[in-house]
């Protein structure tokens, strides 16, 4: 994936939410002036990859407490300069779950949600922005997860109790739409039975 490509993701995103769509005008308008916009080491921000990770009936989703940040996050971090930010986000995943790839299903390679967030200043650098993309990823909720030394907890949370993790308006998102996405599953017809595996 190039710059290109993922400009291409941006300007087909739609959203619902109004803090949204102006998360995703101000990411394009970030990646078409910086041009190293996938290195880590670009202060003024840099583009992050990121996976909501949910169950296959849509239930829970999968949160992990970083212990870096001492907060509930889905899965996600740097690019560090590889522009194929999907192939971030499934890496990412692989390696904050402990899990190996073939657990992780890809549900769509569109972008699932767009988060512009500040990251407060630390020994590492200044304070600056991440660009967060996001991607919809299922895995089976009664696989075990081992995680890694960047987490103290792995934990499958119901939708319903997800903000009592995080609260946050980007967090409140995913769940809105997940839920979406569950009640017009729901409200599919079902489809008429094949008679010919029944007998008739």
């Amino acid at each position: 994936m190039h710059r290109r490509e993922l400009l291409t993701l941006l300007q087909r995103h739609r959203s619902p939410f109004m803090e949204e769509a102006a998360h995703v005008r101000q990411t394009i308008a970030f990646v078409q002036e910086h041009e190293n916009c996938f290195d880590c080491d670009l202060w003024p921000g840099h583009v992050t990859g990121s996976a909501w990770v949910v169950s296959p009936d849509r239930e829970r989703a999968l949160l992990l407490h970083h212990r870096k940040h001492d907060q509930w996050f889905q899965p996600g971090g740097h690019a560090d300069g590889d522009a194929d930010i999907l192939r971030v986000a499934l890496r990412e995943t692989s390696e904050e779950t402990g899990l190996d790839a073939c657990h992780i299903r890809l549900v769509d390679s569109a972008l699932f949600d767009v988060d512009v967030h500040t990251i407060p200043a630390s020994p590492r650098g200044p304070r600056h922005e991440h660009y967060d993309m996001r991607f919809l990823v299922e895995m089976e909720d009664d696989l075990l997860i081992p995680g890694n030394d960047e987490s103290h907890q792995v934990l499958w949370v119901p939708l319903a109790q997800v903000s009592r993790f995080n609260n946050n308006r980007s967090t409140f998102r995913m769940v809105e739409k997940t839920r979406r996405m569950r009640q017009r599953r729901t409200h599919q017809p079902a489809p008429a039975p094949d008679h010919r595996h029944l007998g008739f």
